[in-house]
């Protein structure tokens, strides 16, 4: 009996050592966006364990770190930066000077008279001719969150119908943008938009760029840009 007994008490030890460390070991599968209290205060945001430090891409004054390409118009007003469209009602994009690969994008948008526009990532500019991938901005309905190829593949994943539902023309809405490796993550006004995986994705490098679509009558406005860069030894994230 006391070796049945003591049988009986290794087996039980044996599968609780198991459980502990497979919980210890198991990787994270939390929703890795904001809690509510992190949302109130992105600077003290914690994911994957990691503070998230933003720093901003827009000094509320002026457009430096910035490029202009084209002939669009970009300019500060009231802190607010505006991009508008020119005489020659192309295309036009204001593009960081710096590169960025792995990061967190957060920023505020609002769409005046036709509010077609995007943000691209990990993406090179040549005139007006940009190569790399657009986060939508749009009017509701126009799949506003959802990821395109520039000169490549066209639309690679889109939020389905009505799920833009909270974007408001006319008024702010908050958009964040996740990149790290080869996934790509949005979320619109809190809202979840589409996450998507891509090798190609993954290979690129490149700036964060600003875009005015072609055709005229487009107003928009931004601010509150800011970035936080991930460093990749010490990170671990779950998209």
């Amino acid at each position: 009996m006391k070796n049945n007994f003591s049988g009986i008490l290794f087996i039980f030890l044996l599968i609780l050592s198991s459980c502990t460390s497979l919980k210890l070991f198991s990787p994270q599968t939390d929703n890795h966006y904001y809690t509510n209290k992190e949302i109130k205060n992105d600077n003290n945001s914690i994911i994957g364990g990691s503070k998230l430090n933003y720093k901003e891409l827009f000094n509320g004054t002026d457009l430096s770190g910035w490029i202009v390409y084209g002939t669009e118009k970009w300019y500060v007003e009231d802190g607010l930066l505006v991009c508008e469209s020119g005489p020659d009602a192309q295309y036009g994009y204001l593009g960081s000077e710096k590169y960025y690969k792995n990061f967190i994008l957060n920023l505020e948008f609002k769409q005046e008279a036709n509010g077609n526009s995007g943000v691209f990532f990990r993406s090179t500019v040549e005139g007006t001719k940009v190569s790399g991938w657009q986060v939508e901005v749009a009017p509701p309905g126009f799949f506003t969150g959802g990821v395109y190829e520039s000169y490549g593949r066209g639309w690679l994943i889109k939020p389905s119908d009505g799920k833009d539902s909270s974007l408001k023309m006319g008024e702010w809405n908050k958009l964040t943008i996740k990149v790290y490796d080869d996934s790509v993550t949005t979320f619109l006004n809190g809202k979840q938009m589409i996450t998507y995986s891509d090798k190609k994705i993954g290979e690129a490098d490149g700036r964060i760029a600003l875009q005015i679509h072609d055709g005229g009558g487009i107003k928009v406005k931004w601010k509150n840009i800011k970035i936080h860069e991930f460093k990749k030894p010490d990170i671990d994230i779950n998209f």
